[in-house]
């Protein structure tokens, strides 16, 4: 755990790459501030997906409400930042919380559809409940104070991508050590094998209901981390079309290490805005090709560079000997 532990050159590079477009990319920060929230939605949905084998097709429930909690904030005088960014994670995290409950019974095609039912639901009642949501028309009239007292938003996006990236990269420093943790391993275990995990005395249901509930308070920082730096919320952020982007960000990175997400996401927005570019009315068509390509042909081929410099798990010191796989006993 201490050797998987280690930062990686490649890592280092990253976020170092990353870093430097606050200053080398002044002119993309509005898209690049999508980005960083892009990515941590990815890496909130990756830790129940990847590495728990939680399927889920409502996890926008969890994003909005993040979003709406910092934005209702913010329009009736709580404008601090940070003040409705811990709001938007306690609310989202009480609402996975209690939600999980539900998702963690039955098949995974039950599990579908119950997320996809919560977060229909959340939509019409922030539909319904006009005069605290705004209804169809948004949320408007939200304004956010400096951050830390100090850093004004801007109409360039400086601020809000300089925020965003730096609340990525906390959220992402706890995410990696949660996984290389014996928590994050015993969440493997559940996912390859829950009655094997059951067998040698791993909690499995207070673990997903544990990771589930993370996960929510993850995805609520990144909705809030969007009402705050656009300073509007629609009932956009609940739709179902947010889930499925960002399930098609995890395909793009890849599921089950945490920089596929973030490496999703940067793909994803690229692809869009070189698409919306070429073709406005026809972009979401060559995504969608490029899906099934992806899906066709295998993303392990296409990225297999990629994959050298971000494997899933790092390779056996020399001289370490090979340990076979156990043969699995027959079930009765």
């Amino acid at each position: 755990m201490v050797r998987k532990g280690r930062w990686g050159v490649a890592e280092i590079g990253f976020w170092a790459v990353a870093a430097a477009t606050l200053f080398f990319l002044p002119e993309r920060h509005l898209i690049l501030n999508e980005i960083a929230i892009i990515g941590l939605f990815a890496l909130s949905l990756d830790l129940i997906l990847g590495y728990a084998g939680i399927v889920s097709l409502g996890h926008a429930a969890f994003f909005g409400f993040g979003a709406y909690t910092a934005g209702i904030l913010a329009k009736h005088g709580f404008a601090d930042p940070l003040l409705g960014l811990g709001a938007a994670a306690l609310a989202a995290a009480l609402l996975g919380f209690v939600t999980s409950f539900l998702v963690l019974r039955g098949t995974d095609l039950t599990k579908l559809m119950v997320t996809l039912g919560v977060a229909l639901l959340l939509g019409e009642i922030a539909n319904q409940a006009s005069w605290l949501t705004g209804g169809a028309d948004g949320l408007q009239g939200i304004s956010m104070g400096p951050v830390l007292g100090l850093f004004e938003f801007d109409i360039f996006g400086t601020t809000a991508y300089a925020y965003s990236l730096t609340v990525s990269f906390l959220l992402f420093i706890l995410a990696r050590r949660i996984v290389v943790s014996p928590f994050g391993l015993s969440l493997r275990s559940i996912r390859d094998n829950p009655l094997r995990a059951r067998a040698v005395g791993i909690p499995v249901s207070r673990r997903l209901v544990a990771v589930y509930t993370l996960a929510a308070a993850y995805a609520g920082v990144a909705g809030a981390l969007l009402a705050q730096t656009t300073q509007f919320v629609s009932l956009d952020v609940l739709a179902f079309h947010r889930s499925a982007d960002i399930m098609l960000v995890l395909v793009i990175g890849g599921a089950g290490y945490l920089y596929g997400g973030l490496l999703g996401a940067i793909g994803f927005k690229v692809l869009q805005d070189i698409l919306s570019g070429w073709t406005p009315q026809y972009w979401q068509f060559w995504i969608g090709l490029i899906l099934v390509v992806i899906v066709l042909v295998g993303r392990e081929r296409l990225t297999d560079k990629v994959g050298a410099l971000w494997p899933r798990s790092r390779t056996r010191p020399a001289g370490q000997a090979q340990v076979l796989p156990a043969t699995p006993a027959r079930e009765v």
